[in-house]
């Protein structure tokens, strides 16, 4: 199947409440391209640097989605652009967001990364940080980030069990806190996993390698 006829499969196969966020990392224009010419508009990479090439490149109507680990020296280059940040994990990430998002004069989205997996590579706050984050004073004095969410990642492991417990474990921070806080979005589940995340209430899910194929890095 070509990449716009994967898109076209997904978006049918999707309830209508669940965004597709299509990881577009390492591949080039002209592949992301034939994505968006099917109609498809939300594309998510994990480099800054690369995100930033591909924008000035390509159509003003994408909304770009960082969804990879942020190092804060690199937000300045994605202010200016980015539509939602996925991976907020500290909460200096966010002060630096907001900073950025001010000089830009905009409002940018974000998400909460919450560590679920038990792999140690993976970035993310616990429960408690994310709550502590929350409800500090600093936090309720930035006028440019608005926290919409929470992201995961679940082991990346064949174990569905795991991997179901994972996703489940977020979706009840989600809930405990969604109505505080007037959160929308449940980001999680990717290529091998987004069919349990969505049972698990996943209102978001970032695919890649299922829609532009394998990776060569």
């Amino acid at each position: 199947m070509s990449i716009s006829e994967k898109i076209k499969s997904f978006k049918e196969q999707l309830p209508e409440d669940v965004t597709l966020v299509a990881v577009s990392k390492t591949k080039p224009v002209s592949e992301i391209m034939e994505a968006y010419n099917t109609g498809h508009r939300i594309f998510g990479e994990n480099k800054v640097q690369e995100m930033e090439s591909k924008w000035q490149e390509m159509p003003k109507d994408i909304e770009w989605h960082m969804i990879g680990h942020v190092q804060r020296n690199k937000v300045k280059y994605m202010a200016p652009f980015v539509s939602l940040i996925h991976s907020v994990d500290s909460k200096r990430l966010l002060k630096e967001v907001n900073k950025q998002a001010k000089k830009e004069e905009r409002v940018i989205d974000c998400l909460l990364q919450i560590k679920i997996a038990e792999e140690d590579s993976k970035f993310g706050l616990d429960k408690e940080e994310a709550l502590e984050l929350l409800a500090s004073e600093a936090f309720q004095n930035y006028e440019n980030v608005n926290v919409i969410g929470l992201m995961g990642m679940a082991t990346f492991t064949d174990d569905e069990a795991q991997v179901t417990n994972e996703f489940q474990k977020l979706k009840d921070i989600y809930d405990s806190i969604k109505d505080t806080y007037n959160f929308t979005k449940l980001s999680m589940g990717m290529s091998g996993d987004y069919a349990i995340a969505m049972e698990k209430g996943s209102n978001l899910i970032r695919v890649g390698s299922a829609i532009f194929g394998e990776r060569n890095y």
